[in-house]
């Protein structure tokens, strides 16, 4: 591993405007890397009202640790049930996976119609009216009810992370407008206070300030990436791989359970292309390293990216089809594709790189020391650096004959960053909360006994979640990823209150990743919307609490209670289980590992099949 230089924090501070915890920051949120740093000083200090004086705790009924995309889901249903709140996040930017990690939105393929929640719903409509107003769309685009900005072909809907922000502030706006959600940015969770089996406070520091602050509140959301709250309060959880002695689980490790067995963790960039310009970034301090380095997939080189805009082949190699969608590596997960839009509006369209090239595999983050975890932390930022460099100077460029895209631009501004690097690196796995239940594999698993004609039903359950179990690892028996060996073998899922109740402690709830999973069923419980639906569950379970003077396990524990507690979230637009005769194991949706079932040419996400024939994208 190469040696790096620990940081004073865990990831580098983001080139963007100050921290912003009122509505007016919240509202200029997307915008504020842009203004002069005058004004974003002034907007600085108004954002300081409203935060309680030195020495004194900020308090409200529901604190929710980490701005996530669970923590954001969880604060809007915490205020919509009349509960006031704060969210803190430890970057400049809330929305986690989708905006502060640059992950185009990981989905099933019914996502536009059910399989959701409907304040999920509102977002991906919120994502493609902001476009509709304020873009330059051509008319077929505009009238496009499935746009999709980025025609990436990892998802019906990739967009830039700046719009999914301002759209997360549209919805929240209200609710900042009225004091009832307060906002505080650049927090970052540093220590938590326990009496007994209740937490009380939360102390985080001041990323701008370097002043500490406390927060309290009646319930307490970890809304963070990797469960931060579960390790600072000592909460029971679990890291890294569990045995199959212990879980009974196929995909489980054969062998103990492997704490430091935890998923890759990618440092997203984004990039543009300008050809015959040169844009070649600095030689990063571990290049040679990383560029030697070996694929953690099997043998060959950790670099291998022979065709980056699908000139003669595809993603896949395949030779390019006329006239047809090419799938090319650059257009995986492109959130901005300038064929949608006028022309001369865009020099090129936007693409963010989560490639196996920037998986970093070299050890985890979770239940390590903060010196361990900084260094990989900046090794990964090393990777992703040192991927960039050798795509504009040494990957093979068919279009030429020669090597490398010097004219391949780091864009910065996506993320605010001044690198290109996205503010946040993207968590596939987080610290999991020991809970009264635990999601094991075997619950969906279609080869399970009993389970030939569905899953085990939850009679608790909170929502629903459509993945594959999608796991970054080499399966035991070579010859790819966990992931492919797995493939097709998992019906679609609901989520368990259980999972989200604490062996213990009783005002504590997972917003995220970090409720009872294993590591095998994290790999299904992962992505976008599942994510938000756990979050949204577990804010409106904090206010139910609230309004019936009951504990969390109570309301799992009793008919009556329950029975009221599920009506709330059906109230909400909350989906308990999939639509009768809808259920399918989660292979039957277009993935890039299931091209047996569908054609990566051929399946149109959203307006792809627009950008087929002889104009197609304009690379």
């Amino acid at each position: 591993m190469p040696r790096v230089s620990p940081s004073s924090a865990p990831w580098p501070t983001p080139h963007v405007g100050p921290t912003r915890r009122r509505f007016l920051q919240g509202a200029l949120a997307a915008g504020l890397a842009a203004l002069p740093g005058g004004t974003r000083s002034r907007l600085h200090a108004a954002a300081a009202t409203g935060a309680a004086p030195a020495g004194r705790e900020d308090r409200a009924e529901v604190l929710i640790i980490g701005a996530s995309l669970g923590g954001v889901a969880a604060a809007l249903a915490a205020v919509r049930m009349g509960r006031t709140v704060i969210l803190t996040e430890e970057t400049a930017w809330i929305g986690g996976q989708a905006i502060t990690q640059g992950i185009p939105l990981d989905e099933h393929p019914w996502a536009e119609d059910y399989g959701r929640t409907r304040s999920y719903a509102d977002f991906r409509a919120g994502v493609r009216a902001y476009y509709r107003r304020h873009y330059p769309l051509i008319p077929a685009a505009q009238a496009d009810p499935n746009l999709n900005p980025g025609a990436g072909w990892v998802s019906k809907l990739c967009f830039e992370p700046r719009v999914g922000l301002a759209v997360l502030y549209e919805m929240l706006a209200p609710h900042l407008g009225t004091g009832r959600l307060r906002l505080f940015l650049r927090h970052r969770p540093v220590a938590v206070a326990a009496d007994g089996d209740r937490l009380r406070r939360v102390t985080l520091h001041d990323e701008e300030s370097g002043a500490t602050r406390e927060f309290a509140g009646d319930y307490i959301l970890d809304g963070t990436e990797l469960g931060d709250l579960l390790e600072l309060g000592r909460v029971e959880s679990v890291v890294g791989a569990e045995s199959r002695a212990e879980t009974g689980e196929p995909l489980a490790l054969d062998g103990p359970a492997n704490p430091r067995e935890q998923m890759v963790f990618t440092h997203v960039f984004a990039l543009e292309h300008r050809p015959g310009e040169e844009h070649v970034i600095a030689r990063p301090r571990e290049y040679d390293f990383w560029r030697n380095a070996q694929s953690s997939r099997g043998a060959g080189p950790k670099f291998a990216i022979p065709d980056l805009f699908g000139v003669r082949q595809d993603h896949f190699g395949r030779p390019i089809k006329p006239g047809a969608y090419v799938a090319s590596t650059w257009s995986f997960r492109r959130i901005l594709c300038r064929g949608n839009f006028a022309a001369g509006a865009f020099p090129s369209d936007l693409t963010v790189a989560i490639w196996h090239a920037n998986e970093y595999h070299l050890g985890p983050l979770c239940g390590v020391s903060a010196e361990e975890r900084r260094r990989h932390l900046e090794a990964a930022r090393q990777l992703s650096l040192s991927v960039i460099h050798w795509l504009q100077t040494e990957a093979p460029n068919p279009a030429t004959g020669g090597r490398g895209y010097p004219g391949l631009r780091p864009r910065g501004d996506v993320f605010g960053t001044a690198d290109g690097l996205a503010q946040f690196p993207y968590i596939r796995e987080s610290r999991r909360l020991r809970a009264e239940f635990t999601v094991r594999e075997q619950h969906f698993r279609t080869d399970s006994p009993g389970n030939g004609h569905g899953p085990v039903k939850y009679a608790d359950s909170v929502g629903v979640s459509g993945y594959r179990v999608d796991i970054h690892r080499t399966a035991r028996e070579g010859g790819g990823s966990i992931t492919e060996v797995a493939h097709g073998k998992h019906w679609l899922q609901q989520i368990p209150l259980g999972a989200l109740i604490p062996v213990r402690v009783e005002n504590l709830l997972p917003a995220g990743k970090n409720l009872g999973v294993t590591a095998v069923t994290n790999g299904a419980f992962r992505v976008h919307p599942t994510e938000w639906n756990i979050g949204e569950a577990a804010g409106a379970l904090a206010a139910f609490c609230l309004q019936r003077k009951l504990r969390p396990r109570q309301v799992r524990n009793s008919p009556a209670h329950l029975a009221d507690f599920q009506r709330e979230l059906v109230r909400q637009g909350v989906e308990l289980d999939w639509p009768a005769g809808r259920m399918a194991t989660a292979r039957s949706y277009y993935s890039h590992h299931n091209l047996e079932l569908k054609d990566a040419d051929t399946f149109h996400f959203g307006e792809a099949w627009r950008l087929g024939g002889s104009k197609g994208p304009r690379e």
